[in-house]
């Protein structure tokens, strides 16, 4: 078991948002959180690197109870991070972007890690191109490799495939898929499209008003499940 949640909950101000979630992670599995929008699949993201306002609970990385750490120590332990909107830096070039992941990284240096590359032709030769100036599906793409310069024991991705254009969703899709299983990359992604979810997890999570409302193999993902907690 590589991540274990025990009746964490989060706030921002007084307000509870996650509440008494619980769940573990082994290690090379992949966790999809699902619902609704606003039900709390952002904010469980954000607790696990510790960007809402506090939380109670046990969240444990290898053993160890992170809860208490500021969110540079939590990547330091191995979280990688692709966040909502991707937050790519427009001034910035690809090659900087992804440098800002090597320093978040365990090993505090600024050379980007040829394997981060090696899923992204594009990227790899247009390294001086600013980061503003990429489709949202390259930006996702850088996004996702400046996660994996800092060589996270963990990926979170908040929405990969939101706004994302369809065709380009299952390549995100089957990269995610390559990374989980031909490098082992152990991985929690929240996400809307189902057929995602079922192509890439092992497990699943349905969240609803910031509670787990359902839980299971990714194969006990049944269209009623989905009706259920997700189709309006």
């Amino acid at each position: 078991m590589l991540l274990k949640l025990d009746n964490v909950s989060s706030f921002y101000g007084r307000t509870p948002t996650l509440k008494n979630v619980s769940f573990t992670l082994d290690r090379g599995e992949c966790l999809c959180v699902l619902g609704r929008n606003g039900v709390g699949k952002t904010t469980l993201v954000k607790t696990l690197m510790g960007l809402t306002d506090g939380a109670d609970g046990k969240i444990q990385l290898g053993g160890k109870d992170i809860i208490k750490l500021p969110t540079h120590l939590r990547a330091a332990a191995g979280f990688g991070y692709v966040p909502q909107g991707r937050q790519i830096l427009g001034a910035f070039t690809v090659k900087e972007n992804i440098q800002l992941g090597t320093f978040a990284g365990r090993g505090k240096g600024s050379e980007i890690p040829p394997e981060c590359l090696e899923l992204f032709p594009y990227l790899k030769e247009n390294l001086d191109r600013r980061g503003g100036l990429l489709s949202g599906g390259q930006q996702q793409q850088l996004a996702i490799a400046r996660a994996l310069a800092l060589k996270p024991e963990v990926l979170l991705l908040d929405e990969p495939t939101d706004g994302i254009q369809p065709n380009i969703v299952s390549e995100i899709g089957a990269m995610l898929l390559h990374l989980n299983r031909e490098k082992g990359l152990t991985m929690i992604l929240t996400e809307q499209h189902i057929k995602v979810a079922r192509m890439i997890a092992h497990a699943f999570i349905m969240m609803d008003n910031g509670r787990i409302a359902a839980q299971g193999r990714i194969e006990e993902l049944t269209d009623e499940v989905v009706s259920r907690h997700v189709a309006l």
